[in-house]
């Protein structure tokens, strides 16, 4: 085990000096206003969920933060409101890891809120544990509390178009794999409990993002709603508070030395939440804000498709 922690702290290394020596974090260039706006971001407490939903509030949207924390969300909300100017940033709880929380927020969301323009599906999860519906917690939080939580609000977004969903995945995408059976006898894609079982259930979580967003932007055809998924960089976050303390310790160091800052990573959410005239991309791929290729997986509508229809059962939309 200590081997392969060894060989995987080496890849995400090498990855990380090569990618950002080569490739520089590009920035989002759009000057779009947003007021008259409202936007809902998940896990918008911290990390890249926050940065993106301050720099939302500067441009005048009415900010919604959904958040399962509600001191450290309205905390957020405070932080927001003071730094933009805005006062139009308030909290609504969110547990995505409880699928009545999910439909409770939709509920609440829909009888008091006239708008939605844009949702930013941003919380996500890696480390072990269930659901309160038992699914595994990154398959749970990353995937299908956020598939919940689209396919309620997808009728006010249509009613508000032109409008968009995006999608926080991660080129981690590309080791990640489906198999169905395991997710109808364990409620999850991974077997077992091991460091490796949730370093490769955050992947498979992120493989279903992208096949979410491929299957999502086919329903959408012929609509004014557009849908994109991003791989945000490596970023310096709390995205691993559920990993054990001595792994978090083993990647600190590489973390601060080389990870971007949660405002760097927040830049291709907001170019595809923002930028202009990439409509006829809806359901495609980006990173450091621009188009990128997926991983061969990631491009079966077969498998998108089965994702969809096995997605809804999970979630008691059918």
């Amino acid at each position: 085990m200590s081997a392969l922690l060894c060989l995987i702290a080496g890849f995400v290394s090498f990855y990380v000096l090569v990618y950002y020596c080569v490739f520089r974090s590009a920035r989002c260039s759009s000057s779009m206003k947003l007021k008259g706006k409202t936007a809902i971001v998940t896990g918008s407490n911290t990390g890249i969920g926050k940065s993106t939903a301050l720099e939302l509030a500067k441009r005048g949207a009415r900010v919604i933060l959904a958040c399962r924390n509600k001191e450290r969300g309205e905390a957020a909300a405070y932080d927001i409101r003071r730094e933009s100017g805005n006062n139009q940033v308030v909290f609504m709880h969110l547990d995505l890891a409880s699928l009545k929380s999910v439909q409770s927020f939709a509920e609440t969301f829909l009888k008091t809120e006239p708008r939605l323009d844009i949702l930013i599906n941003n919380a996500g999860v890696i480390g072990l544990g269930c659901t309160e519906e038992g699914f595994g917690m990154a398959f749970g939080v990353n995937h299908l509390g956020h598939f919940l939580l689209t396919s309620l609000l997808l009728e006010r977004l249509k009613q508000c178009g032109p409008s968009r969903v995006v999608t926080v995945a991660a080129l981690l995408h590309r080791l990640g794999t489906i198999d169905f059976s395991l997710l109808t006898s364990q409620k999850d894609l991974v077997s077992g409990q091991s460091t490796w079982d949730s370093f490769h259930a955050y992947c498979n979580s992120k493989l279903c993002n992208v096949l979410f967003t491929r299957e999502l932007s086919n329903k959408l055809e012929g609509t004014s709603v557009s849908c994109y998924c991003l791989h945000p960089g490596v970023i310096y976050t709390e995205l691993g508070r559920s990993m054990s303390l001595w792994l978090q310790l083993l990647m600190m160091p590489f973390a601060k030395l080389f990870f971007l800052s949660p405002e760097g990573g927040s830049q291709t959410t907001l170019y595809c939440a923002l930028q202009e005239g990439i409509e006829p991309l809806s359901g495609r791929y980006f990173s450091n804000c621009a188009l990128q290729q997926v991983g061969v997986k990631a491009r079966d509508d077969a498998l998108a498709k089965k994702l969809w229809e096995v997605s809804e059962r999970l979630s008691g939309l059918s």
